[in-house]
């Protein structure tokens, strides 16, 4: 997962993100680190965790769960999405998401800005721009939510 992980990354942020941070050595054991903890953590247990593979390979990953802020208006956030470059529009974006996010829940994400690729997949899948935006790690981001229709409309 962690390899998946980074791979990915170097793909998908090649340009948004610093060099110095994708080509880092210890990239790799940050990211198994990060998935040690989500997998084993008990402040994680809500969380759901989805992993594609192919051929015995992992291709992709995702994670979402509860808001870290309780009180933000929404019940989900998608935490991460990540599918190899090479699986890009096989359909394991959907599959992957569709494992992780109630359908019927409003749910958010953040999603670097530009990353034109991405947030054309969020917005096929129903999240919009919010007007939220912040900057982590360099990288300038905007959140993205999803709201499920009020079925007594």
């Amino acid at each position: 997962m962690a390899t998946m992980h980074m791979r990915s990354w170097q793909e998908a942020y090649r340009g948004v993100m610093p060099d110095r941070v994708l080509d880092d050595p210890g990239l790799i054991e940050a990211r198994e680190r990060f998935w040690t903890t989500a997998l084993v953590d008990e402040r994680h247990r809500a969380k759901r965790i989805a992993v594609a593979e192919r051929d015995g390979a992992v291709i992709g990953v995702a994670m979402a769960g509860p808001p870290e802020n309780p009180e933000s208006g929404w019940s989900q956030q998608l935490y991460v999405l990540y599918v190899l470059a090479a699986e890009h529009g096989t359909g394991v974006g959907v599959a992957l998401l569709d494992a992780v996010v109630n359908p019927h829940e409003t749910v958010v994400l953040w999603v670097a800005d530009p990353h034109p690729r991405a947030q054309a997949f969020y917005r096929k899948h129903g999240f919009l721009p919010d007007g939220t935006s912040q900057v982590e790690g360099g990288v300038r981001e905007i959140r993205m939510m999803r709201v499920t229709p009020d079925p007594t409309d």
